[in-house]
């Protein structure tokens, strides 16, 4: 399993959160997430410009095992998505932290980062 970073913020849902620090977040999904749901094949995302709320569906992805809704961790407007991902899914499994980040926001309201794990009370719920 790949180090958790301790910059991002994580949903029990297995989300990541990156605060880009100027209102704007990087999402993706954590590594076990990855480990889990085995070898991508497809990854469906929000078109640029949606809205997407806190703890609503907001991407889906399908590996050789299953498909499984992502929920995004705050409410904001989707500014990009991961254009690589599009024809190189597994890259999520390469790189779940880093060049495998499903989607940028604009967020709502910053403050809702505050209701979300940091990475030793994610590591405590992957432990329980």
């Amino acid at each position: 399993m790949n180090p958790l970073p301790n910059d991002l913020k994580y949903a029990s849902s297995h989300e990541w959160i990156r605060n880009e620090g100027d209102g704007t977040a990087s999402i993706g999904i954590t590594d076990h997430a990855q480990g889990q749901l085995g070898d991508l094949v497809y990854i469906e995302l929000p078109e640029p410009g949606s809205r997407l709320e806190a703890g609503r569906e907001c991407a889906v992805v399908e590996s050789v095992k299953a498909a499984s809704d992502i929920y995004s961790p705050v409410s904001g407007e989707v500014i990009a998505i991961n254009p690589v991902l599009a024809d190189s899914p597994e890259t999520v499994n390469e790189s779940p932290f880093n060049d495998g980040w499903l989607l940028r926001i604009r967020m709502d309201d910053p403050t809702q980062l505050e209701d979300l794990l940091d990475a030793e009370a994610y590591l405590e719920q992957l432990d329980a």
